[in-house]
């Protein structure tokens, strides 16, 4: 029975080989042999999946921002955890940075996959959770962000009709609130086979390369739907936010250079390391420029590699939105001796307001 289901299979293979034979065989075509789902690739595509770019470039920037996102982010949320004042931009950035730790978690995983050649050794599980994990922390990190010029926006702008709410409490359930978004939208990506053998080759694929008929249905759309609620109406709400907080401080004629650094260094953050990536996710998962997915692919994954280096530079946003990190983090690692008194004069002085704290 197994060999006439084989030779059935077979029978159709130069067909599907030539189907796949364009540019557009990045996603591929399948072939069921033996009851196992194989991804079927052109020469030139299999050729993009073990170039230089692919197996070196790419896992060297993921182990840099492992090595740089580890030690910084870690030592961020324990400042933030153990000697920073509980104010609400304290708990959003706290969660910031175990959203970052969470994806550098990963980051192992993706490294060994990309220096094996793009082979996936840890099994279908670990591969949605990787993939859920990868997407998930993107779009979490966007939104926390969103929070925290939300933040600055009701602290500059309406400062005594949000006092009653602008909470460490409120803070810490509107962040239960994004991680409960996050795992939302990332769920179909767990609940859908992720990883598939390449025919005619020793190795299986996770994410990067996935049957065609599921790209031209469900994941476009499913990823223009993430793109359009996760990526591009934070980056509306934050304009919206930033511009406000910068027309008020001029207004009143207050010192608002901080104000600009911060602004100027979150929007760089996201125009820098997520657009690429989003504009070339929709591109990788259209149907309607199937023709380009062959010419693009390399690009769009150096740009998911890019999006990662988000990573490191939130330890700067941490360190522009809260004085009272700055003061550890100065007191720490540059005046040592001091750290007491500062300590005691912190206790002894009122504390400052939280208005006070963020701009």
């Amino acid at each position: 029975f197994h060999d006439h289901e084989s030779a059935c299979s077979l029978r159709f293979m130069p067909a599907l080989l030539e189907i796949g034979s364009d540019k557009g065989s990045i996603p591929g075509e399948t072939a069921t042999i033996d009851n196992t789902t194989y991804l079927l690739l052109h020469e030139a595509a299999r050729s993009q999946l073990s170039s230089g770019v692919t197996v070196l470039l790419i896992p060297s920037l993921y182990s840099l921002v492992f090595l740089l996102g580890l030690p910084s982010n870690g030592l961020a949320l324990w400042v933030l955890a153990t000697r920073t004042e509980k104010l609400t931009s304290t708990i959003f950035l706290m969660n910031l940075a175990a959203a970052d730790l969470l994806l550098i978690s990963v980051l192992p995983f993706k490294i060994f996959y990309y220096f094996l050649g793009n082979n996936w050794p840890f099994g279908e599980g670990l591969c949605r959770v990787t993939t859920a994990f990868f997407y998930g922390n993107m779009y979490c990190s966007v939104l926390l962000l969103t929070c925290i010029s939300v933040d600055r926006y009701l602290a500059v702008v309406h400062p005594f009709l949000s006092r009653s709410f602008r909470t460490p409490a409120f803070a810490a359930w509107t962040c239960a609130a994004v991680w409960l978004c996050a795992a939302v939208i990332t769920l179909p990506l767990t609940l859908q086979q992720q990883s598939y053998p390449l025919y005619r080759a020793d190795i299986t694929l996770c994410h990067d390369v996935l049957p065609r008929q599921e790209d031209d249905g469900f994941y476009f759309y499913y990823f223009v739907c993430l793109v359009a609620c996760a990526f591009l109406a934070p980056l509306v709400v934050m304009l919206f936010s930033y511009c406000s907080v910068l027309q008020a401080l001029l207004g009143s004629g207050k010192r608002y250079s901080h104000s600009m650094k911060l602004t100027a260094l979150v929007l760089f953050t996201l125009v820098a390391f997520y657009t690429p990536s989003n504009v070339l996710l929709l591109v990788h998962y259209s149907s309607y420029q199937c023709k380009l997915y062959g010419s693009w692919y390399v690009g769009y994954m150096v740009s998911l590699a890019i999006s990662t280096c988000n990573s490191c530079a939130d330890p700067f946003v941490y360190y522009y939105v809260s004085e009272d990190f700055r003061e550890k983090v100065r007191s720490t690692f540059f005046n040592r001796s001091k750290t007491p008194s500062l300590q005691t004069s912190k206790e002894t002085l009122p504390q400052k307001s939280s208005k006070e704290s963020l701009v």
